[in-house]
């Protein structure tokens, strides 16, 4: 697959979950989203959480500290919350093309800057799109693809409506079918899977 090349030091984390393994790679560029993550699966914070939204061509989100003690087929409204957020680092090399690792955040009424979750985090899906649609993104969006970008998007796909709003602070290196996989699981409302998906543990390589 297509990996973004950086110079320092690579981080890998593998992500046990349910129905595959998926390894993940951190942005050195992204410095306090990297340090957050590690330091929540340091705690082990991540260990038996759900995916608990699901949209098939889009994403699959995950990190929500209160679907730990979820019984099966259950649904809850609240989240645990650690009581801090991140400030974003858009990064313009940091895209969301399929396989990108992401952090959630609440909407721009209630958060202007954009700051991310402390925990939440979602994998992109996406679809693949064409010129003509990455042109209208670009004139909605005022911003500019650039031509490596722009073939990923067309080949791999990825969500590029995303990008500059959410901060991508990593990219799955391997278990993109593993991606598939929990983004085929059928929801109800909510965008709920309406089989369990958990991350089992998340574990440094």
């Amino acid at each position: 697959m297509l990996t973004q090349c950086q110079s320092k030091a690579q981080t890998y984390y593998s992500i046990e979950t349910s129905l595959g393994n998926i390894k993940v790679r951190l942005f050195e560029n992204t410095p306090l989203h990297k340090e957050n993550f590690e330091k929540l699966v340091a705690e082990q914070f991540y260990d038996s959480v759900l995916f608990h939204r699901i949209i098939p061509q889009f994403m699959i989100q995950t990190g929500n500290g209160a679907t730990k003690t979820v019984k099966s087929g259950e649904r809850i409204f609240g989240e645990k919350d650690l009581g801090y957020t991140i400030p974003a680092e858009f990064v313009p090399e940091n895209f969301h093309k399929k396989g990108a690792l992401a952090a959630a955040r609440t909407g721009d009424h209630v958060n202007p800057e954009k700051r991310s979750s402390c925990s939440q985090f979602y994998i992109v899906q996406g679809r693949t799109f064409s010129d003509e649609e990455l042109d209208a993104l670009e004139n909605q969006m005022h911003l500019t693809f650039s031509e490596f970008q722009r073939g990923v998007y067309k080949v791999m796909g990825g969500t590029p409506f995303l990008d500059q709003n959410y901060t991508v602070f990593g990219e799955v290196t391997d278990g993109l079918d593993v991606i598939d996989k929990i983004a085929s699981v059928p929801t109800g409302a909510g965008d709920w899977p309406l089989a369990d998906v958990r991350i089992i543990r998340i574990t440094k390589d």
